[in-house]
Parts: structure tokens; sequence; C-alpha cells
């Protein structure tokens, strides 16, 4: 009999991970990994596909429903509060093809279909996968990009808007922690940028992934922050000297 990785319990796998990322770290420290790039001056909130093909149940993309429920959306919100109240630009990423027949040479799905369902992924009105999930849906003036590889980066203007209006931190949160929010946050590294991984408002539809990829994020990529850490620096970094 099959066990639903989505509903079986992981909680003696995430334990044996934390004892063995407990003793992994300190290698890592000890080697002069680990270091934090620390909060900048201008801060944006990107959230990374969170749409609603993989915050609401039934797809075949879905996450992780009780850690999008119970912490992602709500952190989310938190965040976006936050950043809106202290006019700090807020950016939504979400995935979507315009021409999802894969044997047509015209179409923008490249080759992942291979590896990836992504004929779900119509940009059309009637099609609400791609669309951010209305909990944490864009105001009026706020920037919706669509990607179409894992990273936020990756073929969009994401890296020419954010230095067009001195972003210098990112805080990153999204889904999947082990593919689009890895590789947004090694992008923005890559791209200059200071990439801060929302801990609790990261997602993936195996709990593990999301606890390794933390962990090697935190190691080697970008920092791993609360969202409490991250609330406190939006409410408080128009008041700093730094």
């Amino acid at each position: 009999m099959s066990v639903d990785p989505m509903t079986q319990d992981w909680s003696e796998v995430e334990a044996a991970l934390e004892k063995a990322f407990s003793a992994a770290m300190q290698l890592y420290t000890e080697r002069g990994f680990a270091g934090q790039f620390g909060f900048g001056r201008r801060p944006a909130v990107v959230t990374i596909d969170l749409a609603n093909a993989w915050t609401r149940p039934g797809n075949v993309f879905t996450c992780d429903q009780r850690k999008m429920n119970e912490e992602i959306i709500p952190g989310v919100q938190r965040l976006q509060k936050a950043a809106r109240a202290n006019g700090h630009p807020v950016i939504h990423v979400t995935t979507a093809y315009q021409n999802t027949n894969p044997k047509d040479p015209n179409s923008d799905l490249g080759i992942w279909p291979a590896k990836s369902p992504l004929l779900e992924m119509k940009q059309s009105d009637d099609n609400e996968l791609w669309k951010i999930d209305s909990r944490i849906a864009p105001i009026d003036g706020e920037r919706v990009i669509i990607k179409k590889n894992a990273s936020g980066f990756a073929g969009t203007d994401l890296h020419n808007y954010l230095t067009s209006i001195g972003v210098d931190t990112v805080l990153i949160t999204g889904v999947t922690a082990s593919c689009c929010v890895r590789a947004t946050v090694q992008d923005a590294l890559a791209n200059g940028f200071r990439p801060v991984a929302v801990k609790e408002c990261v997602g993936d539809r195996i709990p593990a992934a999301v606890q390794y990829n933390l962990f090697d994020i935190n190691a080697k990529l970008g920092d791993v922050r609360t969202v409490d850490e991250c609330v406190d620096y939006l409410s408080t970094i128009n008041m700093r000297n730094i």
C-alpha cells in the first residue's frame, strides 16, 4: 500500500535531519561558511509562485497545505502589511505560458514539460492556476512578474526593476524550497542583492525538502531569518542609520 507523501507524518524524518544539520553546521562554521549578509538599506518583499496552482489543494503542484495555511500565507500577509505601511515594494512572481503546445515551435515552454506538468499553466483569463492567491493578492500598482523558468530572475526584468528603485535586500518567500525559491536566492546573490529566505514563508510538497534547503541556503547562499525579524526590519529600517 503506497503512502501519500502529502499526508504522512514527517516528524521522525525532520527530527533526524535537525540532528544531522546541527552537526553539519558545526563543520560549516569551522570552515568559514554560514556567515551572514545582514539586512541592507532598502528592502523588497518578493513572493515566488504563491499562485493557486501551488497554494490551493487538488492541483498537480499543490504544496503542503498545513504549512501553507498556517504559516506561509499568514506570514506573507504580515510581511506585505509591514512593507506597504512603510513604503517598501512588494513584488509577486508567478509562472505562466502563452503557448502550451509542446509540439509547436513557437511554444514558450522550452523543454520543461519533460520534467514538470507545466501544460497546466496556460496564461489565460479563465485559468486560475497561474494567478496569485487572493489572500495575498497584489494591490493597485504592485508588480506582477511572469517567469518561465525556476528563478524569479531568469528571463524576467526583476533584476532591472529592483536596481532601478535602489533595492539591495530581497526578502524571498514562496515555493518550492527545492527549486524556484532556491534558484531565486542563488540568482539574487549572483546579481549583487542580499538574499533573505523568510523561514516560515517558504514551502514545498515535502516538509523535509524545506528543512534541507533552508539549511543549505543559510550555509552557502543567503540568510534565513524569521518572519518576526523581517517584519521588524521592514517596520524600522526607515528610522535606522546603517
